[in-house]
């Protein structure tokens, strides 16, 4: 039976959220809203602390629990973030206050991905007040620092065994219309993934006035990246083609003379059949190409373990059984088919269908402006998003 919830309910957690500040690396005080509105709506829930003392010294919080079924049966990962960009310039409203105008919630982490989490939120807790018994069982995360460098909230779920290494489906509500610029619903069944890398480029100093006496590091650094851009990448059918990004760029010497340092950073989206041996043997065919005389050195961006230096790219099969489901919820629920699509960008659904194998499912709340100002999320489709989840988890635990 079709079961609507009241978009009131959804306006109301959604704004709760979003009246939090929640910056990546500060998300204590939105967890700990998190944790008691969950205890509050019987919702079985723990906190899951973590400390990343490699290069950061992060203390980090997710919120996390397992509900579990009376009977054997599937296990269904649900995941999102209640961390958010930085508060960038541009605002022209609260960016705290919430503010609900034509249907849109307006907020840092509205969109991306409050909205989202408020869903999930909402769709264990009317579960549980729908179910009295079901089978299998639903291992749900709302973690923190995925808008950080390392997404470290479920890297650590992950490495501590909470999220199981072998799942039957998993849903990230991620803002899945709105990053794919189509119309709502739609699902991701896919994404690119990515590394970052750095070239530092050593070399000599000379009188700026005699110029061809040295080696010219900033030249020899942009003549690299101008050759890195025109690399041919591997085209996928579903993830189209990676992308080369450089991501800053520095250098210099002693006044009035040739620079003998420079370096840039880059970051590396992959589609599938791309790794860091094939980006490693790219940057060197684009230096062989430049013909420089600068001295190179080549790293990835240094991580906290191996396991999270970088994102997998994947896709998940439209024939999973769970995937067939999870579109005839939809359909169910907003008498459309979703639409298929797939995610430009990396986020914690990497670590989850590229890294883990799960087959992984990015669906969440239409909005606009996400890491931008005047950020806002559709509040009608938090509620319909919520009551999705909820078909797909009677349909396929019920």
């Amino acid at each position: 039976m079709k079961f609507s919830i009241d978009v009131k309910e959804a306006q109301t957690l959604t704004a709760d959220l979003v009246r939090i500040p929640s910056p990546y690396f500060q998300e204590e005080p939105v967890m700990r809203f998190a944790f008691d509105w969950l205890e509050k709506a019987k919702v079985p829930v723990e906190f899951h602390r973590f400390h990343e003392d490699k290069i950061l010294n992060y203390e980090g919080i997710n919120v996390w629990g397992v509900v579990e079924g009376a009977k054997s049966g599937p296990t269904v990962v649900l995941n999102g973030h209640l961390d958010t960009v930085k508060l960038c310039e541009g605002w022209t409203r609260d960016p705290f206050g919430a503010e609900v105008e034509d249907g849109r919630l307006y907020g840092l982490g509205a969109c991306d991905m409050k909205g989202g989490c408020a869903s999930i939120m909402l769709a264990l807790k009317h579960f549980l007040m729908r179910n009295g018994s079901f089978s299998g069982r639903i291992v749900y995360s709302l973690v923190c620092d995925e808008e950080g460098p390392f997404g470290l909230g479920t890297d650590a779920l992950i490495m501590d065994g909470i999220i199981p290494q072998k799942a039957d489906i998993a849903i990230v509500t991620e803002p899945s219309s709105a990053f794919a610029g189509v119309v709502f619903p739609a699902v991701c069944l896919g994404a690119r993934g990515g590394y970052n890398y750095k070239l530092s480029f050593t070399g000599r100093s000379a009188h700026g006035a005699f110029p061809e006496q040295g080696i010219n590091a900033v030249s020899d650094a942009a003549k690299v990246l101008l050759e890195l851009e025109k690399t041919s990448m591997r085209f996928d059918e579903k993830l189209g083609r990676g992308s080369i990004c450089c991501i800053d760029f520095e250098g210099g010497g002693a006044a009035l003379s040739v620079p003998d340092r420079a370096e840039f950073s880059v970051f590396r989206h992959t589609v599938l059949g791309e790794d860091k041996d094939t980006i490693l043997e790219e940057v060197k065919a684009a230096v062989e190409r430049a013909n420089i005389r600068s001295k190179v050195d080549f790293k990835f961006r240094e991580a906290p373990h191996p396991e999270c230096d970088g994102f997998p790219a994947y896709v998940t099969s439209r024939d999973n059984e769970y995937v067939k489901l999870f579109e005839e919820s939809t359909k169910h629920v907003t008498g459309q088919s979703p639409k298929e699509t797939y995610f430009a960008s990396v986020g914690d659904f990497c670590y989850l269908g590229g890294r883990l194998g799960i087959p992984t499912i990015v669906f969440g709340p239409s909005g606009g402006n996400f890491h931008g100002p005047d950020e806002y999320v559709n509040i009608e489709d938090v509620k319909t998003t919520t009551e999705v989840i909820l078909e797909f988890l009677e349909r396929s635990l019920g």
